[in-house]
């Protein structure tokens, strides 16, 4: 149980130390702002699962991860400085699509309740009945 609350520790180190090399920008122009969302680090310390999501929304993804991957070896090695560990783990780059399926689930929510008001708004009397509410 010690070593994932360990490998924990480590992700957050991972993500704030990489946040911050990006912050400082990279050279390749296909790496656009992007934000990290989650760094996910396996039990052993030697892989790590970095999502992001590019800032605002823009940028081509894979356009974006193949500027990170292209990066890989000058991400390491800044972070062998910034982060102390016998070994840094090799970084695997992935889109997080999490945050666009929560947007279409509130999207789709939105929508019903906005098809329930009108729907309600139109049946009021008929509800207030079903409901036993006099008006």
């Amino acid at each position: 149980m010690s070593d994932h609350k360990r490998s924990d520790r480590v992700a957050g180190e991972i993500s704030a130390a990489l946040a911050s090399i990006l912050r400082e920008g990279l050279r390749d122009p296909r790496v656009t702002p992007l934000t990290i969302t989650q760094v996910h680090v396996t039990e052993d310390l030697r892989l790590a699962r970095v999502n992001f999501v590019p800032l605002g929304g823009q940028g081509d993804a894979d356009a974006i991860i193949a500027g990170l991957e292209s990066a890989r070896g000058y991400l390491r090695r800044n972070l062998s400085q910034r982060v102390r560990l016998k070994y840094v783990p090799e970084l695997t780059f992935h889109l997080d699509v999490k945050l666009d399926e929560a947007m279409e689930l509130t999207a789709l929510l939105d929508r019903l309740t906005a098809a329930r008001v009108v729907r309600d708004g139109v049946d009021q009397d008929e509800a207030a009945a079903a409901e036993g509410v006099e008006e």
